[in-house]
């Protein structure tokens, strides 16, 4: 075998273990690359109790209710589904019925999600691409989703919340 076959035969053989150890990457992550899961998912996929995933969607208005320790139940719905949601622990500020949250956990054995983490939309007006296009597709879309994104953009931006003393007030985190 001469040197320049030696040298092809071994770049030939590292392309193929990088093509492998990539196709062994992509397939342990394919359930992972979505964002997060609407009820609608969960139904329609069967997610088998005790698996871990995001739960997304709409906190159903009327259905938040407070219990003792910060225990905390809540329907999510998406238009299509309704999930109960508990979680345990100190819920975001932005957190209240009728917007967006996402939440991390697994289901129990009752068809509950039990929330470890919860997440709430940081502004009104931002949502995912994907996100918007299901609830276009629902029926569910408002068309002032975009009206302050339109605002901004023709120099027309909404005025900054002032605090007693009139100081503009911005976000903290």
């Amino acid at each position: 075998m001469t040197r320049k076959q030696r040298r092809m035969t071994i770049i030939g053989g590292s392309l193929a273990v990088l093509a492998l150890a990539a196709a062994l990457v992509l397939n342990a992550l394919r359930d992972s690359i979505v964002f997060f899961s609407t009820p609608t998912m969960v139904a329609e996929n069967h997610v088998q109790p005790g698996k871990r995933f995001r739960l997304g969607g709409l906190v159903q208005p009327g259905s938040l209710q407070r219990g003792g320790n910060l225990a905390v139940t809540f329907e999510v719905a998406d238009g299509g589904a309704k999930l109960p949601v508990a979680y345990k622990g100190i819920l975001p500020d932005l957190f209240r019925e009728g917007q967006g949250v996402v939440a991390e956990g697994a289901l129990d054995a009752n068809g509950v999600f039990k929330a470890d983490t919860v997440l709430a939309k940081h502004d009104e007006t931002y949502m995912p691409k994907d996100v918007a296009d299901a609830l276009k597709k629902q029926g569910h879309w408002k068309d002032d989703y975009g009206a302050k994104d339109s605002n901004m953009a023709s120099g027309n931006p909404k005025p900054a919340a002032t605090t007693a003393q009139g100081n503009s007030q911005g976000a903290v985190r």
